[in-house]
């Protein structure tokens, strides 16, 4: 989990500058504060107290910032540079636009800093939990390349594109996710409510034996109906906060991250899914003049699994020392498939790279559509058939003393 840092840096004109920067370590901090071109004084943590009292001084009642809204507003503020209108007066304008306040309220701090002469990048780099890594490096190359113009509506589409990819995601997982939770809750009521009905019928019935499969239903609802289940639900609570823990550590987070590539049915999704954030993101920040070394250490935390970004960080090293991307990223064909080494080569070689990158996220992007309307189409009925399965079940355990009962009574 990504920690907040205080740093206080000095400029190339030597004036000394204070802000926050989210990161992993104070090393990936600094390492990120000198590819903007400042000189590190200090880097520490933020303490608990300091993000108490930031919440504390917080405008209540703000809504979340969606990346949605920070797309649109990168497409209105896009719109208005290339216009012609100055940036501190497109911010203006923007500002009293959103709609939401507390992305309003970011942009006028973003203004006002841009209006004493702060460059536009470092206005934004203040605010990393709206502006990430990726959206800060791409102005900042624009700044010093004169191309903001051309490099917002590429920023808005990349955006855009990511929030897309979370949609498809999203619509991927839910269906399952919410018939998971209909099938615990009616689970639970015909165990806590019907279940014990049907106990009390059976021991109206005499001392009978049970079968097997109704034995169970009676000792599950037994446990659940009594102090057990809070016991239960205390060792699952503590199991997910334990596993939350787990996976937050460096070890964890890797060993997560590659069981999840090898997932059934979603892995095949989650692999495509950060080749297309990869592929994009690089894209970008190739085409906005962004040098690669730095574009390589931002992909790979916008790369959403550890396993990736380790392929990418080695990637980066080896071309620090002279080699051509490809080389390392074709070491590792189980993290990078073929298709995309093999465009990143033919990108090297005919100085495209970003247009080769672009068409290796565009289909991605299209094998991510197809995935989630292929896993719809297969997770619908069947899990439909599942519950149903687990209900019939259910019920034909609580009905077989009876028919047992039935063949036993002597007929007239």
């Amino acid at each position: 989990m990504a920690l907040t840092f205080e740093y206080k840096v000095r400029d190339q004109a030597g004036k000394v500058i204070e802000g926050s920067l989210d990161g992993d370590s104070v090393g990936l901090v600094v390492r990120r504060l000198r590819e903007q071109g400042y000189l590190p004084i200090s880097v520490k943590p933020r303490t608990k107290r300091e993000l108490a009292l930031k919440a504390d001084i917080a405008i209540p009642g703000l809504d979340r910032i969606k990346g949605a809204e920070i797309a649109m507003a990168t497409r209105q503020l896009a719109s208005m540079v290339q216009s012609g209108l100055p940036l501190v007066r497109a911010l203006t304008v923007m500002t009293s636009q959103i709609e939401n306040k507390k992305l309003a309220k970011v942009f006028e701090e973003v203004r006002l800093d841009a209006e004493s002469g702060t460059p536009f990048s470092r206005a934004l780099a203040k605010h990393p939990k709206v502006f990430d890594h990726l959206f800060t490096s791409m102005i900042q190359a624009a700044e010093a390349a004169g191309t903001l113009d051309v490099v917002l509506p590429s920023l808005a589409s990349t955006i855009e594109k990511k929030v897309a990819i979370n949609r498809k995601i999203k619509s991927a997982m839910t269906y399952p996710a919410v018939v998971l939770c209909v099938m615990i809750i009616i689970f639970l009521a015909m165990l806590v409510f019907i279940v014990p009905v049907f106990k009390k019928i059976f021991a109206s019935l005499g001392g009978a034996k049970l079968p097997a499969p109704t034995l169970a239903v009676l000792k599950i609802s037994s446990i659940i109906a009594s102090l057990w289940s809070l016991v239960i639900i205390a060792v699952i609570i503590g199991l997910i906060i334990g596993f939350v823990k787990w996976k937050a550590s460096d070890s964890g987070r890797r060993v997560w991250d590659r069981l999840k590539l090898h997932f059934p049915v979603f892995g095949p999704l989650m692999h495509k899914v950060s080749m297309t954030r990869f592929t994009s993101s690089l894209a970008a920040l190739v085409a906005s003049g962004v040098p690669m070394l730095q574009s390589l250490d931002i992909v790979s935390d916008t790369s959403g699994n550890q396993i990736v970004a380790d392929v990418l960080q080695e990637a980066k090293e080896a071309v620090r020392q002279g080699r051509a991307l490809a080389e390392p990223l074709g070491r590792h064909p189980e993290v990078i498939p073929f298709l995309v080494t093999q465009m990143v080569d033919v990108g090297e070689q005919t100085g495209a790279l970003d247009a080769m990158l672009l068409k290796v996220a565009q289909f991605y992007d299209e094998e991510v559509e197809a995935t989630v309307n292929s896993l719809s189409s297969l997770l619908e009925p069947l899990l439909t058939v599942v519950m149903g399965i687990m209900v019939g079940l259910m019920v034909v355990s609580l009905y077989l003393p009876m028919f047992k009962y039935v063949q036993h009574v002597p007929t007239q």
